[in-house]
């Protein structure tokens, strides 16, 4: 007998499988079986069940006809030979209906991909695992693995979704107002650190362990074989130990970092910032700043802005400043890249490194009734303790969480990435000891400077002036179609609206969805484009004067 190849079993209501010495469905009634699973499913609209090795698929055309139409129904199988059996048995009418997928993978990405190609973005809410045969218990971790995959991603856009609702109406304006940094902002692209190892700091607790064990002769720039890039919010903790950085990452939007910068001085660290960063950071340290773009939605003015020639090297939205700084150090160095403070996690008395800015905040609010342990963050609900590298207790929440998978998705198969042994979250690299990262760091040449020269460009100042004009003339012409001023030919209000759909990606039924036709026929839509525009018409105004 061959437990290789799937046998089918005749039950006395339908049949049954039996695969690699197990009997994957009842040998008398299997219909059944499934169809109490199905009953008991939670049958509530936009949601994804996900029904690992559905074989016979028995069941299922009773949930496509109980669930939601805005629910669909995936269905998995890693093993290939189970696929084909399960491609001859199944019923044929499952296959044919339009809300059923049968897919066989074992790469949670490539899943992952598959249903937003299929789907969309934000088509659904929740995933409900449906166990209607016993083949999962063949991968049990794969299968789980796979479903917390597609949890994850939902999750991961829907946070996006209220992100852009959030903070996308600020981005675009940031956008608009940096745009004259083009004139005299290189992009990061020109930096070259060669193969010099680079040292990637994040504010993390752990960033404290490992300043403490750096060599003395390591703090100032001349005198080290290797650059260190930093996070903004990591400048005073590195200042209150007199370590000078290479370079600062600045993405945030709003004002809150503003307080990163207090008492660095001028003139002394490059900056590397976002074109949607709060316009006020590129003024913070008076030294030379390098632009980079971070897309935050699939937006045409991203495109019109690389048709230009002006547009910065572009990098993934990745949330967080600390891995934009990763990947931005190996964008521009062929070394070893290693990290520190980069720890998704949290203690009791703090988020960040000592001297930072909240770490000082903790500490000047304390009274006699004030303690600096973060009872209320540490033990609410959302958060959770978790072992961390060095086998301490931590703290996390679902948010950090997010962003130390995030982490591993993008970094984890980088073989130059080492992440140092400290209190924070595994990131999915190899992690390396301090004294090993100290040896790895001198093997640096001392004397391969990073090349931060630019190339001027005389034509410069005419692309990024015509580029500003372009802009101005599309919302003029936006304006004067939505007030009445002209009267659009057939098309073309619904062509403006997507040159313009900055103005709109950020309203909650378009933010984080993929890009689609703009609703040209609905008032409402138009009345909330019309409320976007002057802003806007304004800074162009302003840039164009020279203001």
């Amino acid at each position: 007998m061959n437990d290789e190849t799937p046998r089918k079993l005749e039950a006395r209501r339908g049949f049954s499988v039996f695969y690699k010495g197990k009997t994957l469905l009842s040998t008398i009634d299997p219909a059944s079986q499934s169809e109490r699973v199905i009953a008991a499913a939670h049958k509530v609209p936009r949601t994804l069940f996900f029904c690992p090795s559905p074989l016979y698929g028995y069941g299922l055309e009773t949930l496509l006809t109980m669930m939601s139409d805005d629910s669909a129904l995936l269905c998995v199988e890693a093993d290939e030979a189970l696929m084909s059996f399960t491609l001859r048995e199944i019923f044929p009418e499952l296959l044919a209906h339009p809300r059923f997928r049968l897919v066989s993978t074992q790469d949670p990405q490539a899943l992952c991909a598959y249903v937003k190609n299929e789907w969309g973005s934000r088509a659904f809410r929740r995933i409900e695992t449906l166990h209607t045969s016993g083949g999962w218990q063949l991968y049990p971790e794969l299968y789980h693995t796979l479903a917390k995959a597609l949890q994850r991603d939902i999750a991961v856009d829907w946070g996006n979704a209220v992100t852009l609702m959030n903070l996308g109406r600020r981005y675009a304006l940031n956008f608009f107002r940096n745009l004259p940094l083009l004139l005299s902002a290189p992009s990061i692209e020109q930096i070259d650190f060669g193969n010099k190892p680079l040292l990637v700091l994040g504010a993390g607790p752990s960033l404290d362990d490992f300043l403490e064990a750096l060599p003395g002769n390591f703090a100032e720039k001349d005198d080290r074989p290797f650059g260190i890039i930093c996070v903004d919010t990591a400048l005073s903790a590195l200042k209150a130990r007199n370590v000078a950085p290479d370079l600062v990452i600045a993405l945030e939007a709003q004002h809150w970092n503003l307080r990163d910068f207090i008492g660095m001085g001028a003139g002394r660290i490059p900056l590397a910032m976002d074109l949607s960063a709060l316009p006020e950071t590129s003024r913070q340290l008076g030294s030379c700043t390098f632009l980079f773009t971070t897309p935050w939605a699939e937006l045409s003015i991203f495109r019109r802005l690389r048709d230009s020639g002006l547009a910065p090297l572009s990098i993934l939205p990745l949330g967080s400043v600390g891995l934009s700084a990763v990947f931005l150090a190996l964008k521009i160095s062929s070394g070893a890249v290693i990290t520190a403070g980069l720890d998704f996690s949290f203690t009791p008395d703090g988020f960040h490194a000592k001297e930072t800015p909240s770490w000082k905040d903790l500490r000047q609010k304390q009274t006699r009734f004030r303690s600096i342990i973060l009872a209320s963050l540490a033990f609410r609900k959302a958060a959770c303790k978790i072992t961390a590298k060095n086998g301490a207790s931590v703290f996390t929440d679902p948010g950090l969480q997010n962003y130390r998978d995030l982490f591993q998705q993008e970094f984890s198969s980088e073989n130059r990435l080492r992440d140092i042994n400290g209190s924070g979250l595994p990131l999915g690299v190899k992690t390396i000891s301090v004294q090993d990262a100290v040896r790895l760091l001198s093997e640096g040449d001392t004397f391969a400077k990073a090349d931060f020269s630019s190339t001027p460009d005389e034509k410069k100042h005419a692309k990024v002036t015509r580029f500003i004009r372009g802009e101005h003339q599309l919302l003029l012409e936006l304006r004067a179609c939505l007030t009445g001023e002209k009267n659009p030919a057939p098309g073309e209000l619904g062509q403006l609206l997507l040159k313009t759909d900055y103005l709109w990606a950020h309203f909650p039924d378009y933010a984080g969805k993929s890009a689609g036709t703009p609703a040209i026929h609905d008032l409402s839509f138009l009345k909330r484009v019309r409320a976007e525009i002057d802003p806007f018409l304004k800074i162009c105004k302003m840039i164009d004067a020279g203001a």
